[in-house]
């Protein structure tokens, strides 16, 4: 097949995008699949850029502002000139955040009527905007933290949720902008450090106890990972870092758990009408209860992420991983 990669664009998530696009091309173009790196915010890339730019590693923290800013400024048209994917078969999208997973791209795909992997327009826009997803999760039964949109003041957040809290972009994916608040006095400085963002800030109970992630591949469930952070919260360090995290597939759960866990997944998937895979995210509380957190329509591909770990411990290695993905998404919508 002729693919195209796209990758990187101008969301905070630009690193994982890349790291997750370092990890793609190459083990497609092993497969025999000829491969065309495209940077949404730059261009289809020659040989010798797209190098530099693959061999680059996700940095401990989220690009700066100003230096999103730079590549925003710099950011090319859409047009053939910079992006010339009407002969190819299909398009793989290894974008994360903004533009790239809130169905804008997909729009556009849509409209050019070039099949691409991950989710349509209409549930990548819902998935990103956590605020929706939570009330879809909850009319479809999956339970989820109580939460409220900002703007809240502090005694509003003490009577419906009670402290500590998590503040956070609406519209925003791996932790960008997240602080606990455990009190008060914490609140306006987190709701000013999300509102950086996002437009929308999303005020959410927290939930203490373990973490967990489920994938769905091809309408599946995949083994049930456990994620051990080295803090209180699986922030942007610990996701991308080597060794920020431990992460064990299959999760040591008793066979009910498990499957109740892979259950409301399937459940939270088919709410937001999500496509070919996911990956959703959940906490357990001391008394057992899972708590979903979100649902991500375009998992991370990188050396470290949890979606191909899921996969490999249900006999899926890398290669076919990308090659499922790739045959799922030609297939008519």
């Amino acid at each position: 097949m002729r693919i195209a990669v796209l990758f990187g664009g101008t969301s905070e998530e630009r690193d994982v995008s890349i790291a997750s696009a370092a990890q793609i091309i190459p083990a497609l173009r092993a497969l025999g699949h000829e491969v065309h790196a495209i940077d949404t915010a730059t261009g289809q890339l020659p040989p010798a850029e797209e190098r530099r730019l693959l061999a680059s590693r996700v940095a401990p923290l989220p690009p700066s502002s100003t230096a999103i800013e730079q590549v925003r400024a710099r950011a090319v048209a859409l047009s053939p000139a910079h992006f010339d994917i009407r002969h190819t078969d299909v398009v793989f999208l290894a974008l994360h955040g903004g533009a790239g997973e809130d169905g804008r791209v997909q729009g556009l795909l849509d409209l050019a009527g070039m099949p691409y992997t991950g989710s349509n327009h209409i549930a990548s826009a819902v998935a990103m905007d956590k605020d929706l997803a939570k009330r879809l999760f909850r009319s479809a039964g999956v339970p989820t933290a109580d939460w409220l949109m900002a703007p809240v003041v502090a005694g509003e957040v003490d009577r419906q949720l009670g402290w500590p809290v998590v503040v956070k972009p609406s519209k925003q994916g791996s932790t960008v902008g997240l602080t606990v608040v455990r009190g008060a006095e914490q609140l306006a400085a987190a709701l000013h450090s999300a509102y950086a963002f996002d437009d929308e800030v999303r005020v959410e109970r927290l939930i203490p106890g373990r973490e967990f992630t489920v994938g769905i591949l091809d309408g599946q469930a995949l083994p049930v990972g456990e994620i051990f952070p080295p803090g209180e919260i699986f922030d942007y360090q610990s996701k991308y870092q080597q060794g920020g995290a431990r992460e064990l597939f299959p999760a040591q759960l008793p066979q009910e758990e498990s499957a109740r866990l892979q259950d409301h997944a399937l459940q939270a998937h088919r709410a937001l009408k999500l496509g070919a895979y996911s990956r959703i995210d959940f906490r357990r509380d001391a008394a057992g209860q899972f708590w979903c957190l979100e649902a991500n329509s375009l998992p991370g591909m990188t050396a470290t992420s949890l979606l191909p770990q899921a996969a490999r411990a249900a006999g899926i290695d890398f290669p076919t991983l990308l090659e499922r993905i790739c045959k799922g998404a030609i297939k008519p919508r």
